[in-house]
């Protein structure tokens, strides 16, 4: 039996731009189920982002409504909807958007501390995780000191300190070179695997694509699922 993380259902979005209408989605019907691995593919500007931004509740959707955990999204206030992303939901996008002026312990440890998780248990976990990612020896270390796969690797980290029950990414290989992306990219299987957090990512990449359990294809506002091997 299917157990829903986020339902996406009957999902349109559309923007104004000047005197035009413009359709990005078009009546979607996505579901996320709990431990599968998701990529979303298709052309620059066909909507992967925009589906990815309404699947975690930063972006709300013109018609149509989400839930995570089953919790309909448009019925919460933003404090509630971001406890809600706080709980459930794990964010990498292609910069990883560390703060600079902390270690990559600190940055790790936000989430929890966010999360009012007291400051000795946040460091703990948060030192577990970047452990689990290969910079037990780079933690104390600040962003500029690390090199771009070690980055990005800190921003999973983060992503992933909470136990999320999804993790959402968006083109996270796409500042690497081909030899970082694909050992960021087995990392964060690896670790999906471990955890059994679902993983949707975004990525332009056709080959990285087919290592994930199902393949998503946006093409003119609509979806087209290819079921990997």
């Amino acid at each position: 039996m299917n157990n829903p993380i986020i339902q996406c259902t009957n999902v349109s979005k559309s923007y104004r731009d000047g005197s035009l209408n413009v359709d990005v989605l078009n009546n979607l019907n996505v579901q996320i189920d709990a431990g599968e691995s998701v990529s979303i593919i298709g052309a620059s500007g066909s909507g992967k982002s925009t589906l990815l931004h309404i699947l975690g509740g930063l972006d709300v959707p013109t018609s149509g409504n989400v839930a995570l955990m089953g919790q309909d999204l448009s019925t919460l206030n933003q404090a509630k909807l971001g406890a809600l992303r706080n709980q459930y939901l794990g964010f990498v996008y292609q910069f990883h958007h560390l703060l600079a002026e902390f270690t990559a312990l600190e940055n790790v440890m936000m989430p929890l501390l966010i999360g009012k998780i007291n400051k000795s248990e946040a460091e703990q976990r948060a030192a577990a995780m970047l452990e689990k990612v290969g910079l037990a020896q780079r933690m104390m270390h600040r962003p500029t000191e690390l090199s771009g796969g070690e980055r990005q690797r800190a921003a999973i980290a983060r992503a992933l300190v909470n136990n999320p029950k999804c993790l959402l990414a968006d083109e996270p290989t796409g500042n690497l070179d081909r030899k970082n992306a694909m050992h960021v990219l087995d990392m964060m299987l690896a670790l999906q695997a471990e955890l059994g957090t679902a993983l949707v990512v975004v990525t332009h990449d056709d080959e990285l694509a087919t290592r994930f359990n199902r393949v998503l294809t946006m093409q003119e506002g609509t979806l087209q699922t290819f079921q990997a091997a």
